[in-house]
């Protein structure tokens, strides 16, 4: 490893070519060539269906908390620091999860042309959406990252995926506060929303997969209980734009684009897929094709 070099998406070589790609980040932490890294390509037709992954229960998602949020460009992505007051349980977690961060990761819009090019880290059936918002959660018992990942399943992410359609208004005061973190280390504060806003309605998120994966970003630790929905967030073009406008470093350096990681191999992991069976009824059609995907799944093994 070159002095001075440090790991960095391909869309950054242009800005620093001795920085380490997805490819080589082992080079920086030894976990990143483990086998149970994330993100992964999720088949449909090879889930296992398990009754047991019950509709997550989301606590104080539906409360705007007292305090403003931290926004800050890592460098990275575009990561929103929380209090931890928000927590999930049931849904085959075994234990309760305190949020205390999330980000995003997206692709890019080649020069003249009006299709914007997927972004999304994970994806299903070989297919990607425009962006994946990802909420970080560590044990309620813990008191910070460092700890979580000390502890047996420490870390629990949630995975959304977020595709280009109407203009979401939710979604509104995070994209304006971008204005205010273009560079690296810049940071500002911003007014909380409920963080159930900015998600689908929670009658859409008893469609899930589960599967035990990895940090997507050095140092790629293992041990993190991934929980991918089905429904995706929808934003608009012009709104999923406004990222395009943070750097990945100074004003001088190139654009946040194209800030994921490429799917890594499952190797000999399972994917579970959700069971959906407490939704309400009106919720219960729309899980039809997806237990049936799962069940087929399970049946063809």
């Amino acid at each position: 490893m070159a002095i001075g070099a440090h790991w960095c998406y391909p869309s950054q070589k242009n800005d620093q070519s001795h920085c380490i790609e997805p490819r080589k980040w082992y080079e920086v932490d030894a976990s990143c060539n483990g086998r149970k890294q994330s993100p992964i390509n999720i088949v449909t037709k090879t889930v296992v269906y398990d009754k047991s992954l019950k509709p997550l229960y989301f606590e104080g998602y539906d409360v705007k908390g007292s305090s403003k949020w931290n926004i800050e460009n890592n460098g990275h992505t575009v990561k929103v620091t929380l209090n931890g007051s928000p927590k999930i349980g049931g849904g085959g977690l075994g234990r309760k999860y305190k949020a205390i961060e999330f980000h995003l990761h997206w692709g890019t819009r080649l020069e003249g042309a009006e299709q914007y090019l997927p972004g999304s880290e994970h994806s299903i059936d070989g297919e990607k959406q425009a962006m994946e918002l990802h909420v970080v959660h560590i044990r309620e018992d813990v008191s910070d990252i460092t700890e979580a990942k000390k502890a047996e399943a420490g870390v629990a992410v949630l995975a959304f995926f977020v595709k280009v359609e109407e203009e979401n208004k939710n979604y509104a005061t995070l994209i304006n506060a971008l204005e205010n973190i273009k560079y690296k280390g810049q940071a500002a504060q911003m007014e909380p929303s409920p963080l159930s806003s900015l998600l689908p309605p929670e009658e859409d998120l008893g469609k899930y997969y589960r599967y035990e994966g990895s940090l997507t970003t050095p140092d790629c630790h293992e041990g993190v209980i991934w929980t991918v929905f089905e429904k995706p967030i929808e934003l608009s073009d012009s709104q999923i734009s406004q990222f395009l406008r943070v750097h990945f470093e100074d004003k001088n350096s190139s654009v946040m684009a194209e800030n994921f990681r490429p799917v890594q191999f499952l190797n000999e992991r399972k994917v579970y897929c959700s069971s959906g069976s407490t939704l309400l009824p009106p919720a219960q059609g729309l899980m039809l094709a997806l237990m049936l995907t799962c069940l087929l799944g399970s049946l063809l093994q």
